[in-house]
């Protein structure tokens, strides 16, 4: 894959099995908090990944103690020079990098080991599946510096993932939730022993793997197209020209065939 070939002043790229590639945030002395590099380096990732078909799963995690722990406070004393034009600019960057991960064609795994923190967890919150290591917990770290719990997504993805009330006690507050409560929220989809967490991911991912690619790449485009509409006949709709557009394809007759001879299927995404 050519997106590996790059070198990455944030980032550190790695194809861990076939088709799985594991993005890891690094900036372990900042506990990988967000830059204005980190976000265009975010974005560039998820773009060169997005075109390389190779590319079955994106599993995202964090260098040492943290998942991320927002943007970098280091950075922050600027904000209020920025004028209001430069501030939207750079918060639009940051947007667009986030847009740029949940709209991966394929699945975005994020593998938190540790904390998720302001725009950490709204990056968190972006990924299609969400593993936790005991050692991770999330807080709308926004509301503590004077900001809106209403950045990079979280108001809108948060609130869809546990509800309104739950999303609301959380930014209101700015309180930690650790990995248990996350998981009981829904917030996560299971807790990993940190010694654990990355290879959980990566047989997350494997399995993934194994359904066809254009299966895979349609299923989240419904899943995620039929968030934003209210319409239950718009969403049959939608589902109706994913699987009338798969059967055109020769991965379905693959499948049927292999299931009739007793095989694991060969798919090609064409």
């Amino acid at each position: 894959m050519e997106s590996l070939k790059a070198r990455y002043e944030t980032l550190v790229l790695a194809e861990q099995a076939p088709g799985v590639v594991v993005v890891t945030l690094n900036r372990p002395e900042r506990y990988n908090a967000m830059t204005e590099t980190m976000f265009a380096e975010l974005e560039q990732v998820a773009l060169g990944l997005d075109g390389e078909d190779a590319c079955r799963v994106m599993v995202l995690t964090g260098q040492g103690k943290a998942f991320c722990a927002g943007y970098d406070l280091a950075e922050a004393g600027k904000l209020a020079d920025l004028g209001p034009l430069g501030m939207l600019s750079l918060q639009e960057r940051g947007a667009r990098s986030l847009l740029a991960v949940r709209s991966m064609r394929v699945p975005v795994v994020a593998a938190i080991n540790g904390p998720a923190a302001g725009g950490g967890m709204s990056l968190a919150l972006a990924a299609d599946i969400r593993l936790a290591s005991s050692a991770a917990k999330f807080n709308a770290a926004f509301i503590r510096v004077g900001l809106s719990a209403g950045d990079l997504g979280a108001s809108w993805l948060l609130t869809r993932l546990i509800g309104p009330a739950a999303t609301s006690e959380i930014c209101f507050t700015g309180r930690n939730v650790d990995a248990d409560e996350a998981h009981r929220l829904g917030l996560v989809n299971a807790v990993s022993d940190p010694d654990q967490l990355l290879g959980d991911a990566l047989d997350l991912a494997a399995a993934i793997v194994t359904n066809s690619p254009g299966g895979v790449q349609l299923s989240k485009r419904a899943l995620q197209a039929n968030l934003e509409i209210s319409s239950y006949a718009a969403a049959l709709e939608l589902e109706n020209r994913g699987q009338a557009l798969l059967t055109r394809g020769s991965d379905m007759p693959e499948a049927l065939a292999a299931f009739k001879e007793s095989r694991p299927p060969v798919f090609t995404g064409r």
